[in-house]
């Protein structure tokens, strides 16, 4: 198979790129190299630097494709308004710009890189009065100390339940806007192209070659960064926050299993799937097995402060991942999480 990368220069782009080719698929290599994730360096050996958003150069880079696997994205939270531009720039326009080059191609067949953030909270379920949708959690609320969510009619905590692909989305930043704007964008070119298109909602990615210190850093490399300063890990809330952390060696996995799956796909629609281990844990689970596999004798910090729009639980089922692209993760946390804290980063 002949396979275009977008983003193939970075943590999750790169370890699809080996994948691919450690199988024998012909990988296309394109990356923007953002400073916000790779800093002044210059792009890996074979690697054609290109913007998605612009359309020049994407016919010859398309040429004799079977299948696009769309990682390149602008990623972490955008808290400031001021954010907003860069994420529609980079992950709606890229995505418009990338599926216009494709119909114009030939090229029929994607995978997208999604993510977890579309659901914004997870899903919730009250011993009384089954399945709830929470409000938004409350300042006042958080800063009392109360970080669960409570059922509208009596006031109970909510227990998490697993999220299905079925579930409600409700981004709750610019980044999660910016994806469901990314899915909704490919599910209107497969109907409008007679084309196909799977999209893969990552849950917390980690493994060698993520980012250190960055924006796309994820809490496990922060909570590792700490441990080498010989500082706490800094957990937020009460440390209770129900995550499903995979390793992106299964992340992988589970993009060539999309990109064989896509290439018999029905035309005239989207399919998405949760890439998740599909082994619950929490964020202070995470800090204590980081903390196990670094060997520095100092205990997880439970702060009790709180960041502006972050949920309480998302925990995916992976259910569907497994029944319709064969997909289940190899690596569970209580192994990868400790194997982390020594593993190689990227600067």
């Amino acid at each position: 198979m002949r396979v275009l990368l977008t983003g193939s220069a970075g943590f999750i782009g790169s370890a699809v790129a080996a994948a691919l080719e450690a199988r024998g698929d012909e990988v296309v290599r394109a990356d923007l190299m953002l400073p916000q994730a790779h800093g002044s360096a210059e792009p890996p050996s074979g690697t054609h630097r290109l913007d998605v958003a612009d359309p020049a150069g994407w016919d010859r880079l398309l040429r004799g494709v079977d299948a696009v696997c769309h990682q390149a994205a602008l990623v972490g939270a955008g808290v400031r308004v001021a954010d907003l531009p860069g994420y529609a720039r980079h992950n709606d326009l890229g995505t418009a710009t990338l599926l216009a080059a494709m119909h114009d191609a030939g090229v029929d067949r994607l995978v997208l890189a999604s993510s977890m953030v579309v659901y914004g909270e997870g899903r919730y379920a009250c011993a009384d009065h089954g399945d709830q949708v929470p409000s938004p959690r409350e300042p006042a609320t958080l800063d009392a100390g109360d970080f669960d969510n409570h059922c509208p009619v009596c006031g109970a905590v909510l227990d998490w339940r697993l999220v299905e692909e079925s579930a409600r989305l409700e981004p709750r930043s610019a980044y999660a806007a910016s994806k469901v704007a990314q899915e909704h964008y490919v599910a209107a070119w497969a109907r409008q192209a007679g084309a196909a298109g799977v999209a893969l909602r990552y849950h917390n990615v980690y493994g060698p070659g993520m980012p250190r210190d960055t924006p796309y850093s994820g809490v496990a490399a922060m909570f590792r960064s700490s441990l080498e300063r010989g500082e706490p890990p800094q957990v937020f809330e009460d440390g209770r926050q129900a995550r499903d952390f995979v390793h992106v060696s299964d992340v992988a996995a589970a993009n060539l299993a999309a990109l064989d799956a896509v290439l018999d796909a029905p035309v005239g629609g989207l399919t998405a799937y949760n890439v998740c281990s599909g082994t619950p844990v929490s964020i202070l689970e995470v800090a204590e097995l980081v903390a196990r596999g670094s060997g520095v004798d100092v205990a997880p910090e439970v702060t009790g402060g709180y960041r502006p729009g972050d949920v309480r639980h998302v925990v995916a089922s992976p259910e569907l991942a497994r029944a319709e692209l064969g997909f289940t993760a190899a690596v569970p946390p209580e192994v990868g999480l400790p194997e982390f804290a020594t593993a190689p980063l990227r600067a």
